[in-house]
């Protein structure tokens, strides 16, 4: 989770992950999409050729003005992902 940036304003959870092909961003962004229908939870993405940007804003346990550990335990699966 050292790779994500938390954000105060505002309040998010922000990664970029690079990768070495368009394949590998293809199947990386399948497994994501999979994650996120299995968890009803999904980020804002943004994604070009070999890159995916994910933004992740406090969800349903939080505030709305604070992460939870539910938030960074999502992110933290998220990193999963790539294995």
């Amino acid at each position: 989770m050292n790779q994500w940036q938390e954000r105060k304003r505002p309040v998010c959870l922000e990664r970029r992950y690079e990768f070495d092909s368009y394949s590998a961003t293809r199947d990386f962004l399948d497994r994501l999409g999979y994650y996120s229908e299995q968890t009803q939870r999904f980020p804002d993405i943004s994604f070009g050729r070999t890159y995916v940007n994910i933004t992740l804003r406090p969800g349903v346990d939080g505030s709305g003005n604070a992460l939870s550990d539910a938030d960074r335990f999502f992110a933290a699966e998220i990193d999963a992902l790539l294995s």
